[in-house]
C-alpha cells in the first residue's frame, strides 16, 4: 500500500471516530446543577398541546416525567460551557418543541406549557436543584 493511501485511510478513520465521539460523548458529560422536566396536574384554562400519542424517542424527558410517580424526569446537566446542547438532547429542546407545536399553550409568564395527556391537563416546567436542595 502506498504511503499516501495509508495516510488517507488513517485520516478518514480518525474523522469517523471523531464524529462518532461528538455524537455520543457529550450526552455523558455534565457539570453544575441538574435540570428536570416537571409535570404537574393543572386545571388552568386555555389552549393545550395534545401529547397523548407522542413518541418516547422524540420526547424522552416528557414521557418519563408523565410516567414517573413524582412527575419528574431524569436530570440533565449542562457541560462544555453550553456547547453540549448542540450535540445532546435536553429538556430545553423538548420544552421548545412543545411551544412550537402550539404557541398558544405557553403560559403568560413563559415558564410553563399546558399539555393534555390521556384526557388530563398538566403544566410542564423546567426545574433545577438549587444549592440548598430546593427546586426553582
Amino acid at each position: 500500500m502506498r504511503r499516501i493511501m495509508r495516510n488517507a485511510l488513517l485520516l478518514t478513520g480518525f474523522v469517523i471516530v471523531a464524529l462518532l465521539a461528538l455524537g455520543a460523548v457529550p450526552s455523558y458529560l455534565g457539570s453544575g446543577e441538574a435540570y428536570y422536566l416537571e409535570v404537574t396536574p393543572t386545571d388552568a384554562d386555555g389552549e393545550v398541546v395534545n401529547v397523548t400519542g407522542i413518541s418516547g424517542q422524540q420526547y424522552p424527558y416528557l414521557t418519563e416525567a408523565l410516567t414517573a410517580a413524582d412527575g419528574r424526569s431524569d436530570g440533565y446537566q449542562r457541560a462544555l460551557d453550553g456547547a453540549k446542547q448542540w450535540f445532546a438532547h435536553s429538556p430545553f429542546d423538548e420544552r421548545d418543541g412543545l411551544a412550537r407545536r402550539n404557541p398558544a399553550a405557553v403560559s403568560d409568564d413563559g415558564d410553563s406549557i399546558r399539555i393534555s395527556y390521556e384526557g388530563d391537563r398538566y403544566s410542564v416546567t423546567i426545574a433545577s436543584d438549587q444549592a440548598d436542595g430546593e427546586s426553582q
